[in-house]
């Protein structure tokens, strides 16, 4: 729903109203100003609509000496502060004097840093104030021919307090309480009328961004996603889309100063609404979120902008297959491993390919027929030439059958081919080149797991799913890797009920070309991580969700299988007869998932 700029919200909507807050305005007297010193007084004053509700003071025992110099300044003696309670006994009737009020101090981080490291040593836990700062709020809201500088001296002068500053903590404090209403007084008239507004005016958030705030009223506080919209000269844009498990209170953020990027700001400065779109679930969010950004590619989005931007390795369909690097996936039965977001990552698979198995780099089509002169690569042992008849074709065809099953079923073969070459490397000490193989051996099974997760979703026609979440349980249906439909069954609702429905009233989604998912890479691999979390619970599922057992190893296993003194007789040293089938490993944490439906009960 898109917020019209001039619409008008409670103050309850955009925060909590200056009159309404209690202000704890503390100041502290320390030894000194490192933060290894110790407090030696501590006054405060809770004060709030201009009211003063309370007054807190006592000296502190800082069990150290007091330099001469301090004594002088502040007035307070070791004599003064020998029969004085310590600080284990002072700090916890503050912390009890300012619960929940917004701490007020001149120069912050001083005073606040310090309680907070004493809370840290004595085990008191952190307390989260909300924290005002007069000298930061003067210099925002001061002119240089107004003050000379924004000591608390100098603004008690100019906001002409009756109370003059002598560092001594009860009457710092008390004079501080009348330069925050003087300051206070000063911003009343720039829109600042609540305690969010004043903390924004004082990290000096624009008033024209402030004022956008209203926008987040009407949004529902729900999972879903947002979209910053600019409409000029009849004409709609989508500036940024993004998601959150509470759209209203996420959409609020970007209008104070919790958010930091320039990019940001200068969206929000453009956008002239926001719209917003409720989802049942945090995973329709994520789904959503992408495929809105894939549509409109809106200017202020970074991420997954551009998904069909990925590249594949591909076996090619000929008499001497090789391998290339393609854009797209096609239907013309070939091989397909990937994808890859990067052309290097492509390019270091291949190489770890060509490092394991000799088959031919060369690009020309090769001819049955005729005969050509073998390359370099031929007599240094790295391709197996066929192109001048050195190996017959059905030969070649084992070859490129080991790579497949290395790519498509078992990696061991691609670490096995180079274990010669990685052990002697690493004998030599030219650990630069072993890194480099290295390297490659992990960018392979970096994209190995992707490849087999995401394609053991999409060759699965159909899984029904649910999680609990609090007191819900989400429902979710799956289809090729394609989020078909989400649903939430309540506290009084049964979820395989509420999982009929919603599969009942899911999106028919047509199979997908092999290995790719009926959504994009990205949407399928945000599925595979809610499935694949602790919790689920599979309701139906319609065909295989699983992956070849050596498929997939983690790069230490790599490396440690090809280093390793007991490596295994390499597959590809094997005739094609003798190598078993590779056995399957279920997703994690999931049963055997057989074919046909099979069901899992709720608990």
């Amino acid at each position: 729903m898109a917020v019209s700029p001039g619409a008008q919200a409670s103050f309850d909507d955009l925060g909590t109203p200056l009159s309404e807050v209690s202000f704890c305005v503390v100041d502290l007297e320390t030894t000194g100003g490192a933060e290894t010193d110790a407090i030696t007084e501590v006054g405060a004053v809770k004060v709030r609509g201009g009211e003063v509700l309370g007054e807190f003071q006592t000296l502190v025992n800082p069990r150290t000496h007091i330099p001469p110099l301090i004594a002088v300044l502040t007035g307070i003696t070791n004599q003064m502060v020998a029969q004085a309670p310590p600080l284990s006994q002072v700090l916890p009737a503050f912390l009890s004097f300012a619960e929940g009020c917004v701490v007020v101090a001149h120069n912050a981080p001083f005073d606040v840093g310090f309680l907070r490291r004493a809370c840290e040593r004595l085990g008191y836990p952190t307390p989260r104030w909300s924290v005002v700062d007069t000298a930061t709020l003067a210099r925002t809201i001061l002119l240089r021919d107004e003050v000379a500088n924004c000591k608390l001296g100098t603004l008690a002068r100019h906001f002409r307090s009756t109370v003059t500053p002598d560092h001594r903590a009860l009457t710092d404090a008390r004079a501080t309480v009348q330069v925050l209403h003087g300051l206070m007084e000063r911003v009343g008239n720039l829109g600042v009328h609540t305690v969010e507004d004043l903390q924004e005016f004082s990290r000096r958030v624009s008033p024209q961004r402030r004022a956008k705030r209203t926008w987040a009223a009407d949004l529902p506080e729900s999972p879903g996603v947002y979209l910053f919209v600019a409409e000029h000269d009849d004409q709609r844009h989508i500036l940024y889309v993004g998601k959150s498990k509470n759209i209203r209170t996420r959409v609020r953020t970007y209008f104070t100063a919790a958010e930091k990027r320039t990019r940001m700001e200068e969206m929000v400065r453009l956008a002239t609404g926001v719209e917003a779109v409720p989802c049942t679930t945090s995973l329709q969010a994520d789904v959503t979120e992408l495929r809105l950004i894939s549509t409109h590619s809106p200017r202020y989005n970074r991420r997954s902008k551009f998904p069909h931007r990925v590249q594949w390795i591909k076996i090619t369909e000929e008499a001497f297959p090789r391998l290339s690097v393609v854009r797209e996936v096609r239907g013309d039965g070939a091989t397909y491993f990937g994808p890859f977001s990067r052309r290097q990552s492509a390019e270091d698979v291949l190489l770890a390919i060509y490092d394991g198995f000799p088959i031919r780099q060369c690009t020309p089509r090769l001819s049955l027929a005729a005969t050509a002169s073998a390359c370099a690569l031929a007599g240094m042992g790295r391709c197996c030439a066929p192109c001048d008849g050195s190996i017959s074709r059905e030969d070649y065809r084992e070859v490129v059958e080991r790579v497949r099953s290395a790519l498509a079923a078992d990696a061991r073969p691609a670490v096995a081919g180079v274990q010669h070459r990685l052990s002697r490397l690493v004998e030599q000490q030219r650990f630069e080149e072993a890194a480099t193989i290295g390297r490659r051996l992990q960018t392979l099974a970096r994209t190995g797991q992707r490849f087999h997760r995401v394609r053991s979703l999409a060759s699965c026609p159909e899984i029904v799913a649910a999680r609990r979440e609090g007191p819900n349980w989400e429902i979710h249906v799956v289809r090729y890797g394609r989020l078909a439909a989400a649903g939430l069954s309540g506290p009084h609702e049964v979820p395989q009920a509420v999982a009929r429905a919603v599969r009942d009233t899911a999106e028919t989604v047509s199979p997908p070309l092999p290995p790719l998912p009926a959504a994009t890479i990205e949407e399928t691999e945000r599925v595979a991580d809610w499935l694949e979390q602790p919790g689920v619970r599979l309701i139906e599922i319609t065909g295989d969700w699983m992956w070849p057992l050596h498929a997939v190893l983690d790069h230490g296993a790599l490396v440690h299988h090809a280093l390793g003194p007991a490596a295994p007789v390499p597959p590809a040293a094997l005739p094609a007869a003798a190598v078993p089938a590779a056995p399957v490993r279920i997703a994690p944490g999931l049963a055997r998932a057989d074919p046909g439906v099979r069901q899992r009960p709720l608990g």
